[in-house]
């Protein structure tokens, strides 16, 4: 296995910067997809809420005005019923022109009720009597629904397309004629000359101000709701970048450290030196492996191996650093030190030194070429923390790292699976006693010369099954 320092090629830059882009590229998909299960959720809450409001509107108007001519009112609620069903059809993220349309339709058809007259009256009042009911605060309704599931953008199109429905309702009725001039004719006589009650009162009155009232607060009320809508939707999209941030952790970290991290974070970001344990994974001539197959062979063969390596780091507490190609780097203690952190990334690497066992043994099932790999293991002080400046990555370095991918490489000359640095072997002892039969496959050997250290190390190797 070749060193850090080789593998730091320029396509391997590229693969990195195209990860990086992928990466924010799956985050945007992944914040438009929750605000897409928020906006489906968000319709069908909006539905239910339509359909109770509806069942209470329709109980209560028999109660306020006991007489048939209320089943036209209580018949049209369920065209109400119809335009929300059809709005959780048609609603999705982003501008949808059937979803606006329907939302108009809710309050035309409202103005339509508010402002027309009922056909099933038996009174002939003049059109501005309709005004005098106080019916606009249905609006509210459709507005109060609007907030569940649209942006903030269309509860505003909702103040704005109300008001000016209401407007043009207003200044229909203002052109209707004096049905009953007689009435007003003697309501006017009663009250002489107090022109201000007049105005109160008249079956023909508008009564502007109220009507300037109602769209002034109506509007108040709208741009309010709209920026809480936005707020809401700001704080979904966080909520998704931190869920997708902790979907990126459990790719490196083991699910426990997951959980701490999720609410510590702050380890990650302090530069610290710590004793480690660190495991280097390789597979042996993936060179000419690779060059007599198939890209599309190629690829799935490694997707194949590092789901298992990926699968032994986890299950024994470990941090996946980075792949490096047909190879892996996992630490054991980042970003905490533990109790176990040696004999961890000792049983990893013979647990996945058995898990390689067994992926041959399907590949010669299938006619395929078995695939050796090879392990290196060192334990020493690293450096860890965030490295960069405008793209930070959780790094650990130092000597011992380098060793440890010496150690793998070592593997080669000595004709073993396993190499493990003498530090590495006592640390575990001490952790564990060292009559466990994880030592037992472990042989002493000669001290060895590691580029980068000064003195040679003794190293414990473990022979490759057989093949």
């Amino acid at each position: 296995m070749t060193t850090l320092v080789e593998r730091l090629d320029l396509p391997a830059a590229l693969l990195r910067a195209r990860s990086r882009r992928d990466t924010e590229t799956e985050t945007v998909q992944f914040a438009q997809a929750a605000l897409a299960a928020a906006k489906q959720e968000g319709l069908q809450l909006a539905v239910r809420a339509r359909y109770v409001a509806l069942a209470v509107i329709a109980c209560l108007l028999p109660i306020i005005n006991p007489a048939w001519e209320q089943l036209y009112y209580v018949a049209l609620l369920g065209l109400f019923a119809l335009i929300g069903w059809a709005q959780a059809r048609v609603g999705r993220v982003g501008v949808s022109r059937p979803e606006l349309a329907l939302l108009f339709c809710d309050l035309a058809l409202l103005t339509f009720v508010i402002v027309g007259p009922n056909p099933l009256g038996s009174g002939h009042w003049p059109a501005a009597m309709q005004l005098h009911f106080g019916n606009f605060i249905y609006f509210f309704v459709l507005l109060s629904g609007a907030t569940l599931a649209y942006s903030w953008r269309t509860v505003i199109a909702v103040g704005t397309w109300t008001s000016t429905l209401w407007i043009i309702g207003i200044a229909w009725v203002w052109w209707q004629p004096d049905r009953d001039p007689a009435l007003t004719a003697r309501i006017a006589a009663a009250i002489g000359s107090d022109h201000r009650l007049f105005q109160l009162i008249s079956p023909n009155s508008i009564v502007f101000g109220e009507r300037i009232q109602e769209i002034v607060v109506f509007m108040i009320v709208a741009v309010t709701l709209a920026v809480a809508v936005r707020r809401s939707n700001d704080l979904l999209i966080r909520h998704a970048a931190v869920e997708r941030e902790r979907g990126n952790l459990a790719r490196y970290f083991s699910p426990n450290v997951v959980e701490e991290l999720s609410g510590h974070d702050e380890p990650l970001k302090q530069v610290r030196t710590q004793n480690v344990a660190v495991l280097f994974v390789d597979i042996v001539g993936f060179t000419a492996f690779a060059d007599a197959r198939t890209p599309d062979e190629v690829v799935r063969t490694l997707r194949e191996f590092h789901a298992l390596m990926e699968q032994e780091v986890f299950r024994h507490s470990g941090t996946l650093d980075k792949y490096l190609g047909d190879g892996l780097m996992a630490t054991f203690g980042t970003p905490f030190v533990g109790k176990a952190d040696a004999i961890n990334a000792l049983r990893c690497a013979q647990a996945m030194m058995a898990a390689a066992d067994r992926w041959n043994n399907l590949r010669k099932t299938a006619g395929e070429t078995p695939i050796r790999v090879s392990f290196g293991l060192h334990y020493g002080p690293v450096v860890l923390g965030d490295i960069g400046l405008t793209c930070l990555e959780y790094a650990v370095i130092g000597s011992t790292v380098n060793a440890a991918s010496r150690l793998e490489a070592l593997t080669r000359a000595l004709d073993c699976a396993l190499v493990a640095s003498d530090d590495l072997v006592r640390q575990a002892r001490t952790e564990l006693d060292s009559a466990e039969a994880v030592f037992r496959p472990l042989m002493a050997q000669a001290p060895q010369t590691i580029r980068g250290l000064e003195q040679p190390i003794a190293v414990w190797t473990q022979a490759r099954a057989e093949e």
